[in-house]
């Protein structure tokens, strides 16, 4: 296993949930209390969800966080 010093990415599969569900970004960003701005940063891969926020998306789905949400580590060296 690598360092626990390196760098976590988040790989959202948001984008897939929404999209099943038939739902704008603004829509979800509205149900789970964020602007539009975070769920389009959240679904690039440019912003890594607080816990609070990973649970409310899950809640939101009706699904497990993690089915939503995966890590991978990298190095920064």
């Amino acid at each position: 296993m690598g360092s626990l010093q390196s760098k976590l990415n988040i790989e959202s599969q948001v984008h897939v949930f929404r999209a099943k569900k038939r739902i704008t970004q603004q829509q979800l960003a509205d149900a789970v209390g964020v602007t539009r701005a975070t769920i389009v940063a959240l679904e690039k891969g440019n912003y890594n969800p607080s816990l609070d926020l990973a649970f409310r998306i899950a809640m939101y789905f009706e699904t497990d966080i993690n089915e939503l949400f995966s890590v991978k580590a990298t190095d920064n060296e």
